[in-house]
């Protein structure tokens, strides 16, 4: 249980967490000195990753439902017990300062510590997995590879949050997230970025499309209609490159939040899109999109699994990140 960091002029090593009077209390010694030991409580920790997740002590108090002076007094009880601020005051908001950015993978890594050991003595209860992925792959990778885990798993409940890969990364950055799926480059200073599969990308259009069929040239796909991913998306960060590269300008008519979006509107005959191949399989196999063929060397990406630098996973969100990295089956 012992351990070590460092916060504002104190070396604070957590030595123990005991069970008391109905609460969970955090044994800290202060200076590694045993005559210097203080304590503080989960639900302090709690409120303060709240705080550090939304910014402002009145969104904190709606979300962990207690009154915004239960919050301040919590926060102001953690800060006089470590002896440091966590947070600078803008106005209202709250911005973590440099002790506050040292306690936060802490205080959200002893928040999950705490919420193992209080399933260990719950019968059928068993940490969630908490997963964060970008749009293909959310929609058309994991549901397989997450239907698997939870059947050898079956106490556990499986939470995924889809969006982009920019909001994928900052759920994991916000420890919001144990695990993180991307398609884009991106990538943030606090994670640690372990490539998973290859992706190539396909262009397509509906059957009755004038492209269809054909092998097209630079100047055929310039003056073709498009549709794309929205700003922020990996899949839109990769095709612009490649458009841009190859292309230089298109004629872009549709901007898309959803990979299915521009599937049913390439479908209708109106546009092409170049999309993820895992995004195109069924489609293709079905009929109902064809490939536009061109000589043009066409995007392979890269997919990632994200993890926070700081984050001790679970055991059970470990055996998820072996079984991902072997492989879909």
């Amino acid at each position: 249980m012992s351990r070590l960091f460092y916060i504002g002029f104190h070396f604070c090593q957590i030595v123990d967490i005991i069970h008391e009077q109905k609460k969970l209390i955090i044994i800290v010694n202060m200076n590694n000195k045993i005559d210097q030991q203080t304590r503080f409580t989960l639900h302090e920790l709690a409120i303060f990753v709240a705080v550090a997740r939304l910014g402002t002590t009145r969104a904190a108090a709606d979300y962990i439902a207690r009154s915004q002076a239960a919050v301040s007094a919590a926060l102001a009880a953690l800060e006089a017990t470590l002896g440091a601020e966590l947070f600078d005051r803008q106005g209202r908001r709250l911005v973590l300062n440099e002790n506050g950015r040292k306690l936060l993978p802490e205080a959200a890594s002893l928040l999950d510590q705490a919420g193992q050991l209080q399933r260990l003595l719950s019968a059928g209860n068993a940490m969630p997995l908490r997963v964060a992925a970008s749009l293909t792959i959310g929609e058309y990778l994991l549901p397989k590879l997450l239907a698997q885990w939870q059947a050898a798993n079956p106490l556990s409940l499986v939470q995924l949050t889809v969006g982009n890969t920019n909001a994928v990364i900052e759920a994991v950055v916000s420890f919001d997230a144990d695990i993180g799926f991307i398609e884009g480059p991106q990538t943030h200073p606090d994670l640690i970025v372990r490539p998973w599969l290859s992706d190539r990308m396909v262009i397509v259009a509906a059957p009755t499309h004038p492209l269809a069929g054909l092998t097209v040239n630079q100047r055929q796909l310039s003056e073709a209609k498009w549709a794309i991913r929205e700003p922020g998306s990996g899949t839109r960060a990769v095709a612009d490159r490649w458009l841009f590269d190859h292309l230089g300008q298109i004629n872009v008519a549709f901007e898309l939040g959803s990979t299915e979006a521009i599937k049913q509107l390439v479908a209708s005959g109106s546009c092409i899109a170049c999309l993820s191949i895992y995004a195109l399989d069924q489609a293709l196999k079905q009929g109902w999109l064809v490939e536009v063929k061109t000589r043009l060397k066409l995007p392979v990406r890269r997919l990632a699994i994200v993890l926070h630098q700081d984050k001790r996973l679970s055991k059970g969100t470990a055996e998820f990140v072996r079984q991902c990295q072997a492989g879909p089956r």
